[in-house]
């Protein structure tokens, strides 16, 4: 029997799938091989099975590092639904008793997701460096990339653990990953070599639709036209939390008999995990959210993403819409554009990362700290609520501070020559990187301006052609939405306590 025949049963007897996607095969194949492997599948494309069936198939732990709590919660969850008892998820939201636990008990496990916050505990390393991994995988690689469209500053040390970790095998998974973040992720994983499996992004069964207005009411008409023809799981993008907050409200105004909620990185982990469980069950048809929600979602009957505002890359713009239709049929992805949209990325953009003044207000105070022999804190949020600057900003300072030894563990190392160096520097990366984001969002307005066909200019940065859509094109080559007719599930009425749920979800079946 050859070894596609033998992956194929296995594939079988753990998943219930009787043949793997595009991508699939090839990839676990030089994995079970322990090469680097660098994946970006398109959205929906199976990703999980790239990690979760080798994990079974080889000795010692697969860690999975994944940005969403959510996440991993909706992927302990399947697979304990298939038997697979041996996996667990570490997090914020796992209590201390629970997490030595499962310290204690990690050789017991063969998979093991992870945030990467955590994963930066050097007890936690060390119990790792104690025990075979046999897999180091990286969900959501392009956080790691400074030009990623989601870039995470606690993504940067993913390279360092890895060397602590005697350098296992990496794989880096992504759905939207250009050539230059592809670049970006290698060099911040310091890996020497790394097999690519680079399989096109296009999605033949969305439907591409812009629409310009002139007024938030006109946005609000046809949010809610297209709403009342669909009747069922939509999500619908802001770059404004209190903008999809408030449309809730709206929303329920205008569509009493649709079931609404907002999710936002500013909502409590517990309500944010409850949204998402609620809304994968069809508790709930609609979602007003912004760019936190959705990665990893695995739910096949979303057939309409609306973007409220536009997004600031077209790489998240993929991300995104990449939520509907997983089952592969007809569903469609409507962007409205007004003019003033524009200054809502714009500002993400620029306070995104620290400004000058932010960095050399920090250093100064840094530098104080130094001279009067005082360590860091153990808990970060003293100095970011110290130095009135965002979590983000500091945890990408502290990365660089570290780098460039001006940290070392609790104690501030003070070099007038090195710092004075480090602070050209990061203002001269962070420039560089701002020039770069406003470039692509030019590209995004310029996907909104153009009359060329919309899937083409979509996925011409990343690929050569595009598959022929199985529905309809997009809104530059002529639609006819009376033929599109979405057959949804009705939702629920009852009220399933996931809060009560959540410690078995995160830690059951220890």
């Amino acid at each position: 029997m050859s070894k596609t025949m033998q992956l194929e049963q296995k594939l079988e007897r753990y998943f219930q799938y009787d043949q793997f996607r595009k991508g699939q095969r090839e990839i676990i194949e030089d994995v079970l091989q322990a090469k680097n492997v660098l994946g970006v599948l398109p959205t929906g494309s199976g990703k999980s099975i790239c990690y979760q069936l080798p994990s079974l198939l080889m000795d010692g732990l697969t860690i999975v590092v994944s940005p969403l709590i959510s996440l991993m919660i909706d992927q302990v969850k399947e697979l304990r639904a298939k038997n697979f008892k041996r996996v667990v998820a570490l997090n914020s939201l796992v209590g201390y008793g629970e997490r030595q636990f499962i310290y204690q008990h990690l050789n017991q496990y063969k998979l093991l997701y992870i945030s990467p916050e955590l994963l930066q505990q050097e007890p936690f390393i060390k119990k790792l460096s104690s025990i075979k991994i046999s897999l180091f995988v990286i969900d959501e690689a392009h956080c790691i990339s400074q030009w990623g469209h989601d870039f995470r500053p606690d993504y940067l040390k993913l390279g360092a653990i890895i060397k602590q970790l005697e350098s296992p095998p990496v794989l880096a998974l992504s759905a939207t990953a250009a050539p230059a973040v592809q670049e970006d992720i290698i060099e911040n994983l310091h890996l020497k070599t790394i097999t690519k499996h680079i399989y096109p992004m296009d999605r033949k069964n969305l439907t591409f639709i812009i629409e310009k207005v002139s007024t938030i009411h006109e946005k609000i008409e046809l949010m809610t036209t297209y709403l009342g023809k669909h009747l069922g799981p939509a999500l619908i993008y802001f770059s404004s939390r209190i903008q999809a907050e408030n449309m809730v409200e709206t929303l329920r105004r205008m569509m009493p008999s649709l079931k609404v909620a907002f999710y936002h990185g500013g909502i409590d982990p517990v309500d944010r995990i409850q949204i998402q469980q609620q809304f994968m069950n069809d508790q709930l048809d609609v979602i007003c959210c912004t760019s936190a929600f959705g990665m990893g979602i695995n739910k096949s009957n979303i057939r309409l993403i609306i973007h409220f505002h536009i997004p600031s890359q077209i790489e998240a713009y993929i991300q995104e819409v990449g939520r509907a239709g997983r089952d592969g049929k007809p569903s469609i992805c409507l962007l409205l554009f007004g003019v003033g949209d524009i200054a809502i990325p714009k500002n993400i953009i620029e306070n995104e990362l620290p400004h000058e003044d932010e960095i050399r207000v920090v250093m100064q105070q840094l530098k104080q700290m130094g001279e009067e022999g005082l360590e860091l804190p153990v808990r970060d949020l003293e100095l970011y609520e110290r130095y009135q600057i965002s979590e983000t900003k500091w945890r990408f300072l502290r990365f660089h501070f570290e780098k460039h030894g001006m940290i070392m563990a609790k104690n501030i190392v003070y070099d007038p020559i090195q710092w004075q160096r480090v602070f050209r520097q990061l203002n001269k990366w962070i420039q560089s990187r701002n020039s770069y984001k406003k470039q692509e969002l030019e590209e995004m307005i310029d996907l909104v301006e153009t009359t060329a066909c919309l899937r083409e200019t979509i996925y011409k940065k990343f690929q050569k052609g595009y598959s022929t859509p199985i529905f309809q094109c997009c809104s530059n080559c002529g639609i006819d939405l009376s033929k599109w007719a979405p057959s949804v599930k009705p939702a629920r009425d009852e009220e399933i306590p996931w809060k009560d749920k959540l410690r078995k979800l995160l830690v059951g079946g220890i």
